[in-house]
């Protein structure tokens, strides 16, 4: 920003757009006429002066009006004004001048002033008026353009993917690109289209914001502020080659920032770029309550050789029982850690493992997995932290079934009872073992998906990601290995009990 002339400081613009000074003149019951000067300006207010230098009383950005009473040297009189920050100049011909002089027509555009001439009758107050109402409709306007963005955010928020979603409604709403940046720079995370030049800037002025990487900038006002919090997001603004650029810390412990690039910058678009700023910083915080501690003591402890059954005291009530959640994108795309995240606190649990292609979620306690928009899920039956590795089992299969059955959730449902549980547990595994003993674990598996889908081997490829004849081929292997029959409905039965 340049500097402002001494002892004048650079106007500070109301919560409301500025009017074009089109749009004044466009009020054909004004009559007003553009003599001189550009024929772009923006207006910010209005007022009225018969001072010979009204420089001292003005902010910058007024429509002055004048009738010319004390009117004598035109040239510094329009240099002041340019210097003070003036918009523009309204001259009433009456009932002071019958025509505007032409030595301030001269000197207007001289300086680059836009000058009105004001008809008799017209009076002043009717054009400050004008201007007022203007600037009500354009406040109306700017209202609803803000609130529908906040709707749009809000919506994006929700969606299954929420940091992605958000950033992609920001680019719109603002028509720019949107950036999501760590600590070191990187991308996590952008939306819309700016040149490569540009994107080195946003990293740049990222830095000025980015906690603990603060420099000595003239851009950073907020350097020695306090951290910033999601509710209020520390912000920097710049200028490149006719780019609007800006960025807002989003506080949290991770250090991320949220970088904007526009070509335009409105009044309400801090506001907007405001709200993304505190619902990513909502999105990316790391989910952690009171027993954030107790978590961190339960991993320090598996790390340093204890048992599950040692630590989980510290995870749940004692002896709670614990579900397993495997999850994948419907739409295929690879999980990311924030999207991860967002999956384990909708799920309500911050024990969330992002993996390449599965999100896997610990629940503890007795909550119940429930479906996710733009997920698939398998739960495991609820089960003692001692039965956890089974319970992982239990949930990619379930997450496996889910799939072949396009269901947005599938429950592995422990037995309960049955003709099974006549049969003494330790009978049924010798029995088990004994019948299952020349088949490898993955023919036992590709039989026991086979058997839990029906015979489908559409299904049974999908919930195994491998192709339906691989499927033909093992169950065919399978029912050579047992010497049975698998379309009689008895071996059938006897296997899946035997596989359960």
């Amino acid at each position: 920003m340049p500097d402002s002339p001494a002892g004048h400081r650079p106007p500070t613009a109301p919560p409301t757009p500025p009017i074009p000074l089109a749009e004044l003149l466009a009020r054909k019951e004004l009559g007003l006429r553009r003599i001189a000067g550009p024929d772009r300006a923006e207006l910010l207010w209005v007022h009225t002066s018969e001072m010979a230098d009204p420089y001292p009383y003005l902010l910058g950005g007024e429509l002055l009006l004048s009738a010319g009473v004390l009117l004598t040297d035109a040239d510094t009189y329009v240099a002041r004004l340019v210097e003070a920050g003036a918009a523009a100049l309204g001259f009433g011909v009456a009932p002071v001048h019958d025509t505007v002089p032409a030595e301030l027509v001269e000197a207007c555009d001289r300086h680059g002033l836009p000058l009105l001439e004001v008809p008799p009758e017209t009076p002043f107050t009717a054009i400050a008026r004008a201007v007022w109402r203007l600037m009500a409709e354009a406040r109306h306007r700017e209202l609803r353009r803000v609130t529908r963005a906040q709707q749009a955010l809000a919506a994006a928020a929700a969606r299954p993917d929420p940091v992605p979603a958000v950033l992609h409604q920001l680019a719109v709403q603002l028509e720019g690109r949107a950036v999501l940046l760590t600590a070191r720079g990187e991308e996590l995370h952008a939306a819309g289209e700016s040149p490569p030049d540009e994107r080195a800037a946003l990293t740049q002025l990222s830095r000025v914001v980015s906690p603990g990487r603060r420099t000595a900038s003239p851009a950073s006002a907020a350097s020695s502020a306090p951290p910033p919090s999601p509710a209020s997001p520390t912000s920097a603004t710049d200028t490149r080659d006719g780019t609007q650029l800006a960025a807002y810390a989003l506080g949290g412990g991770q250090g991320l920032t949220l970088a904007l690039a526009t070509r335009r910058r409105d009044p309400g678009d801090h506001t907007v770029a405001g709200i993304a700023a505190v619902l990513l910083a909502l999105l990316t915080a790391p989910h952690q309550g009171a027993d954030a501690a107790a978590r961190s003591a339960a991993l320090v402890r598996m790390l340093l050789g204890a048992s599950p059954q040692e630590v989980a005291p510290l995870l749940a009530d004692d002896g709670a029982p614990w579900t397993v959640v495997h999850a994948r994108r419907t739409d295929g795309r690879a999980p990311d850690p924030l999207t991860a995240g967002a999956l384990g606190a909708s799920l309500g649990s911050p024990l969330v493992d992002a993996g390449r292609e599965t999100v896997r979620v610990l629940l503890a306690g007795p909550r119940e997995a429930t479906a996710q928009q733009g997920w698939a899920l398998g739960a495991s039956a609820p089960c003692p932290v001692t039965a956890l590795p089974a319970a992982d089992t239990e949930a990619a299969r379930a997450l496996g079934r889910a799939e072949a059955t396009r269901a947005p959730l599938a429950t592995h449902r422990a037995g309960t009872g049955g003709l099974a549980a006549l049969i003494p547990a330790d009978l049924a595994d010798a029995h088990a073992r004994t019948l299952l003993a020349p088949l490898t674990e993955p023919l036992a598996e590709t039989l026991r998906c086979w058997l839990s889908l029906h015979g489908s081997w559409d299904r049974t490829a999908v919930a195994l990601k491998i192709h339906r004849n691989t499927v033909r081929q093992r169950v065919a292997r399978c029912a050579a290995l047992l010497d049975a029959d698998l379309d009689d409905m008895d071996v059938r039965t006897e296997l899946w009990v035997a596989l359960r």
